[in-house]
């Protein structure tokens, strides 16, 4: 899912999520998700708020994490997004939508999507045939 780094002047506020992605990956009233940033995880509480037409995840460690390097030297005041991937219950991996400074093109594998062995995902090249 694509969620959306909010920022208010120079500084990170939260993660918002957005309504349909709630009703799609959370399980109704949970008050705590794992978030797993690169090699942190933590815990996250959700505010009653969450549930109620503004779903943003707010948390000081997320917020720090995302200033600390994540953000790609995007404006802040313009949201920045990034993707969270179901990876267990109540757990999420929050990644950017760059890869290597380039935007992201595949979508991300999930355990509601396993990623296919690597014999199948590659192609065989034809051979080209001569032009006229």
């Amino acid at each position: 899912m694509v969620v959306k780094a909010q920022c208010k002047g120079h500084r990170v506020t939260g993660l918002r999520v957005g309504a349909h992605n709630v009703r799609r990956y959370f399980p109704e009233h949970i008050t705590v998700i794992e978030l797993q940033l690169g090699h942190l995880h933590i815990h996250c509480e959700l505010a009653p708020d969450f549930w109620q037409g503004k779903p943003e995840i707010k948390d000081p460690r997320l917020c720090a994490w995302l200033e600390s390097g994540h953000l790609h030297a995007r404006p802040c005041g313009t949201p920045i997004p990034l993707v969270m991937i179901p990876s267990g219950k109540n757990s999420f991996k929050l990644e950017s939508t760059y890869l290597k400074g380039k935007p992201r093109t595949t979508q991300a594998s999930s355990p509601a999507a396993p990623a296919l062995p690597a014999a199948q995902t590659t192609r065989k090249a034809r051979p080209s045939s001569p032009v006229p």
